[in-house]
């Protein structure tokens, strides 16, 4: 087993942890900016979070990881 699917079991596992954790990074990240480029946190913040869910769905169906038919 990879490190690729390692990080795929641990993120169909505790996903919403992850979640949580993106979230709060980045509401950290737009405090300390003074909230200067929070539109393109919440763009990253969203990204990550589509990434993840992509990833357990995948891994969930016995995919390979790419992208889902």
């Amino acid at each position: 087993m990879g490190f690729k699917d390692k990080v795929k079991g641990m993120m169909s596992q505790h996903g919403d942890k992850a979640d949580r954790g993106v979230e709060k990074a980045g509401d950290a990240v737009d405090e300390r900016t003074g909230g200067k480029h929070r539109r393109h946190i919440d763009t990253g913040t969203d990204k990550a979070r589509k990434t993840r869910k992509r990833m357990t769905r995948d891994e969930g169906e016995g995919g390979t990881g790419g992208p889902a038919a």
